[in-house]
């Protein structure tokens, strides 16, 4: 038996047109609401640390962690924080086309030139305060990319001008992307939508990030169904669950 559930396709269309930013969109709506609940959750979460930089992924593809990310990252910037959200899926981008931002260059070139060229890599959006360094040219090796000592320095250089650095990495299971970047950051957000993933691949993913001493804040229930949240914040995103929480 596998971690997945075979009849689920993975979404394309995130790819080609980008995701939904409804924080954006629909500000004073119910499920931007719980974006900004979440947010509060998160920074709630590290009253002793303060966050500089943050992971968010997934236990298999296509479960909504671009999704949130984003939204997330918005609901930040609308605070007033500076906020640099990073397309750290080099093997499936979506960042650019949810911004549309140009994508020629990236995290990719800043990885593999001799210097970091932030002027050429990341990119302003509409929202003020909220800045993206988009994937640029998807690499053969994103996880040896990854995985090197200019990583590490180019965190320490993107949390120096930004007071929020948000990674949009890939599936903790699908590759070793997530752990190594989990490894790196601040903190880790695990999302597991109702009725997709399922409770053997969340709880494997759990444990691969615990190998890498990852730090994990909490994780976000989604694509929840209104009758089972039974409150006014029913709905697609059913909530965000504290490190402590998420054990139980």
């Amino acid at each position: 038996m596998g971690l997945f559930r075979k009849e689920k396709k993975l979404d394309q269309d995130s790819m080609k047109e980008g995701v939904g930013l409804i924080t954006l969109t629909s500000p004073t709506s119910v499920i931007a609401e719980q974006f900004r609940t979440i947010r509060t959750n998160i920074q709630f979460s590290s009253i002793d640390q303060k966050l500089r930089s943050i992971v968010f992924t997934s236990s298999g593809p296509s479960q909504g962690k671009s999704t949130i990310s984003a939204n997330v990252a918005v609901t930040w910037a609308d605070q007033g924080v500076n906020v640099l959200l990073v397309d750290a899926d080099m093997r499936r981008p979506t960042i650019h086309q949810t911004f549309q931002v140009p994508n020629k260059k990236g995290l990719t070139s800043l990885l593999t030139e001799d210097e970091f060229d932030f002027n050429t890599t990341i990119q302003k959006t509409p929202v003020e305060h909220l800045f993206v360094l988009p994937c640029g040219v998807v690499p053969p090796n994103p996880s040896e990319l990854l995985n090197t000592k200019k990583m590490d320095k180019l965190i320490v250089e993107l949390t120096k001008h930004f007071d929020l650095v948000i990674f949009d990495a890939p599936p903790v299971i699908s590759v070793t992307d997530a752990q190594i970047l989990a490894s790196k950051v601040d903190g880790t957000i695990l999302v597991a939508p109702q009725g997709i993933a399922d409770k053997r691949s969340v709880i494997k993913s759990k444990e691969l990030l615990d190998v890498v001493h990852a730090r994990i804040l909490g994780t976000i229930m989604n694509r929840v169904k209104p009758e089972n949240t039974g409150g006014y914040y029913g709905g697609y995103y059913g909530g965000y669950y504290g490190a402590e929480e998420s054990k139980k």
